[in-house]
């Protein structure tokens, strides 16, 4: 049986919104090679979005000068996006889950990223190292 090829790919931008395309075309063009169909790209591109946007805005509040690495490692089936920061210690415990009947109700903005993430991805993980943020978030090709 022959081992599972791994393929990575990587790409590192300033932490600017405008550089948010950037990442979405980097992620959607992989996703495509590897198989994904239309709307599972566009899923995960939401998915690396809401996580680039948040470090952005909560992370770095909004510096444009400072760096967001996203990497892609396809391995089988796998399609792993890690994305690492080093900005402001995330504590991921401490998100709740939305109440989103309460959420659509009262006509909420925000605060949905974490939940869009776990909801999209088939695994959610974020760790914190000494001086860095990662999040690794994978999708499975079925």
């Amino acid at each position: 049986m022959a081992a599972k090829q791994t393929y990575k790919s990587s790409l590192s931008i300033p932490s600017q919104t405008e550089r948010l395309n950037d990442v979405r075309e980097f992620v959607s063009g992989l996703a495509r090679v590897h198989g994904f169909a239309e709307d599972d790209i566009n899923k995960i591109a939401i998915a690396v979005d809401e996580a680039c946007t948040n470090i952005i805005k909560h992370g770095y509040n909004f510096a444009p000068d400072k760096k967001i690495d996203v990497e892609i490692v396809r391995r089988g089936n796998d399609f792993e996006i890690v994305i690492s920061d080093k900005g402001k210690q995330f504590d991921a415990s401490a998100i709740q889950t939305p109440d989103m009947k309460d959420y659509l109700e009262h006509y909420r903005r925000g605060g949905l990223g974490v939940y869009l993430m776990k909801r999209i991805m088939d695994k959610v993980e974020f760790n914190l190292l000494s001086d860095r943020n990662v999040l690794r978030m994978t999708k499975t090709l079925n």
